[in-house]
């Protein structure tokens, strides 16, 4: 069963679609021992970093994800939901995030011709040879819709990157922590071989 956690932060419809498609059970929940008890935990979210982490502060949700990093389950973070996984956003200043990665979020940099938000499909590079992205190749179009990017402090989490005004590092993981900037649930058939890799793990 995979757990998609719900902590107000929009999103979460389209991604129980998508895992029902693949077949597999899936809860949408904030209960605490249901996480805990899932084979696998996804962390969806859209909307300011600093109100997403006050409503999972507020239902008790930050020491639970903690918990499930802990125990080994695989977790996989969407859009704000990798963002959150890091220790500080630009987009709300003196907000820890969950700290469970090592990096902050800034705002992409204005350039001439581009828009921000970033919403559209880009491609994507593997520095790292990233589990999420086994049997998808090198240059496959992704969904994104973001102002914010990350900059992981550690090269070798790095699973994919792409370019948009500057190099924006899209996907991470380190040992069950999976995360993605772009949406997956919303890649059409490249997102679903995304998903399924996780909930193949």
């Amino acid at each position: 069963m995979i757990a998609i956690i719900d902590y107000d932060a929009g999103n979460i419809k389209s991604v129980e679609k998508a895992i029902l498609s693949l077949g597999e059970e899936v809860v949408i929940t904030r209960d605490k021992n249901v996480i805990l008890q899932a084979d696998k935990v996804i962390l969806p979210g859209v909307g300011a970093f600093g109100d997403a982490m006050n409503k999972l502060k507020t239902y008790g949700l930050d020491n639970v994800i903690r918990q499930v990093v802990d125990n080994k389950t695989p977790f996989l973070g969407i859009c704000l939901g990798l963002q959150l996984l890091f220790e500080r956003s630009d987009e709300s200043a003196g907000v820890e995030g969950l700290g469970i990665l090592k990096g902050e979020v800034v705002r992409i940099p204005d350039s001439a011709g581009l828009k921000i938000p970033h919403i559209g499909w880009n491609s994507l590079k593997y520095p790292n040879k990233g589990r999420l992205f086994e049997g998808i190749s090198e240059d496959a179009y992704v969904y994104f819709v973001h102002s914010y990017y990350l900059k992981a402090e550690e090269p070798d989490i790095v699973t994919a990157t792409t370019e948009y005004g500057t190099l924006i590092h899209a996907s991470v993981e380190k040992d069950n922590v999976f995360a993605c900037q772009f949406h997956p649930e919303k890649s059409s058939d490249i997102g679903l071989s995304i998903l399924k890799n996780f909930v193949q793990i």
